[in-house]
């Protein structure tokens, strides 16, 4: 048996609970779960935002665990090492865009913590094709948001190419850990947070930030790219507003409020918007790869697992500056 936070019906709190632990199939690998990162993603769950999860569900999709049982046909891994499970949990393998290296936008996919049980629980399978190895000089919490905030932040920074003076909306788990990267592929940075919302703005300043303000603030100078990881649609034209000809305005987050109409010439001069959908296997390996050599440094406030239902609570109503973990 094992003890696990459980998502019974949408628009309630968890519920801390003993089930029986899983069997892995023949793809899969058994986990004992040692960290698991909290990411907004998780409340849009909650909240009915994103709509049929598997229920009852386990969420959580920022795991890192120890392998205790291999199914039949792994040959990846060995037990007792180390591993960590993102939101992408498996594929078709087989759709038009599985096969062109795009499986981020696969037909058929299945996420972990949404159509899969996650990580707030002692122990969780995983199909071991999806899984990554974890870098050596991380511990089990400080790694954890890097298979979420880092991958999915990784892979928006990638979409603005080689824009010089980038945006930054919203400053979360995922933007603590894409400044670090910005910066050292030495772009400017400008933030922009909720007004009056101090603590991020000073932590935005000690990560490298060139400007750090609230959202009905203005850049010093025109923006080259923005990346929206705040989940309010009314801040798309706002970054293009502040975006120049050329630039690009990347809404990074899988949810978001409606996008207000807004006039044809904010988006004149070949500006554009456009999404990050899920992520791909090659993104997690570049990333894991980079982490280490930059070195990224997360920052990270630890919950007990059967005290998710708080950690939540504190990352809706902005309690804490970088990342929340959920340690079984």
């Amino acid at each position: 048996m094992m003890h696990a936070m459980l998502l019974e019906q949408q628009k309630q709190e968890l519920t801390y609970t003993q089930l029986k632990k899983p069997v892995p199939n023949a793809n899969e690998i058994l986990i004992k779960i040692k960290a698991c990162g909290i990411c907004r993603t998780d409340l849009h769950v909650l909240d009915g935002e994103l709509k049929n999860p598997k229920l009852p569900l386990i969420p959580g999709h920022q795991i890192v665990g120890v392998i205790e049982q291999k199914g039949e046909n792994v040959d990846k891994f060995s037990i007792g090492e180390r591993v960590g499970v993102s939101w992408l949990g498996k594929t078709c393998g087989s759709c038009s865009f599985c096969l062109s290296d795009r499986e981020n936008l696969c037909d058929q996919p299945t996420f972990t913590g949404y159509q899969i049980d996650g990580g707030f629980s002692q122990y969780c399978v995983a199909d071991s094709r999806f899984c990554f190895s974890i870098p050596s000089n991380y511990s089990d919490e400080d790694a954890a948001p890097l298979l979420c905030a880092g991958l999915v932040g990784y892979r928006a920074l990638s979409k603005t190419g080689n824009a010089k003076h980038l945006g930054i909306y919203g400053f979360g788990s995922a933007a603590h850990i894409v400044i670090q990267i910005a910066r050292h592929q030495n772009r400017k940075i400008s933030v922009f947070t909720k007004p009056g919302d101090v603590a991020a703005q000073e932590f935005a300043y000690t990560l490298g930030a060139t400007f750090a303000g609230g959202t009905d603030s203005a850049p010093k100078d025109l923006l080259d790219g923005a990346i929206i990881f705040a989940p309010a649609g009314e801040l798309v034209p706002l970054a293009l507003q502040h975006t120049a000809k050329g630039g690009i305005i990347v809404c990074g987050g899988i949810h978001m409020s409606n996008i207000p109409s807004f006039p044809y010439e904010m988006l004149w001069g070949e500006r554009t918007i456009c999404s990050i959908a899920n992520l791909t296997r090659k993104d997690g390996e570049e990333f894991l790869a980079l982490a280490p050599q930059i070195p990224i440094k997360t920052e990270v406030h630890t919950y007990p697992l059967k005290e998710a239902n708080s950690a939540l609570d504190d990352l809706r109503y902005g309690r804490f500056t970088g990342s929340a973990v959920v340690c079984p």
